[in-house]
């Protein structure tokens, strides 16, 4: 860095703590009532939720694309730190992929599927890092597993994902969430299924990232 780039740096305002608190509370909240109610949500409820003035969640978040924006990039960063954390540290190589896919579930990936309808830039460059380093944690999970023989070998990515977004995606509304209890309940019995050996022969191929893609 030339001594006048670096100059500049240093006189760059830093966001103040209290602000960066701030926005991840309005992020939370964003989330918890994107889940609950759907992405149409009133932002003043968001920010009423989060604790801050109207005033403050607009600073942030000029307007609702944005916010989601912000809260689907959110959600993918810290799916992907569950699998990466669940890969560090079990040893076992399918209790790494159950504890990742019970992770996962917690952040409920599922309502991202309604957040990316409609206008939203589903390639934006930060999207599309995040979204391919989560893909390539999940895919090395598998590998993993696959490779210990722990992980049935007529089983992909693509199917766990699909699972994992089915029982994380409530319906509008908060009665939904009394479902919540059965999420953890009915993903054991699904990674049941997928252990090695299994017990039929399942219909069709495996699902892939790629399969997924093509969906989308």
């Amino acid at each position: 860095m030339s001594p006048a780039a670096d100059t500049e740096a240093r006189r760059a305002p830093r966001p103040r703590a209290d602000a960066l608190r701030n926005r991840e509370r309005i992020v939370t909240a964003a989330r918890e009532m994107f889940v609950e109610f759907g992405p149409e949500v009133p932002l003043d409820e968001i920010a009423r939720r989060a604790g801050v003035g109207n005033a403050t969640l607009y600073r942030h978040f000029a307007d609702r694309g944005i916010l989601i924006h912000e809260v689907v990039l959110s959600v993918l960063a810290r799916t992907t730190e569950q699998a990466l954390e669940a890969a560090a540290e079990e040893a076992d190589a399918f209790a790494a992929l159950r504890r990742f896919t019970h992770a996962a579930a917690d952040e409920r990936i599922g309502a991202l599927c309604p957040l990316l309808s409609g206008a939203f830039e589903h390639d934006h460059p930060d999207l599309t890092a995040e979204r391919e380093r989560l893909e390539e944690a999940v895919e090395s999970l598998f590998a993993r597993a696959h490779e210990a023989g722990s992980l049935r070998a007529d089983v992909g990515v693509g199917d766990l994902l699909v699972a994992l977004s089915q029982l994380t995606r409530p319906l509008p509304g908060s009665m939904c969430l009394h479902n919540d209890r059965f999420v953890h309940r009915h993903l054991q019995l699904l990674l049941d299924g997928l252990q090695s050996p299994g017990r039929s022969e399942l219909p069709g191929t495996a699902a892939t990232l790629g399969d997924l893609r093509s969906t989308s």
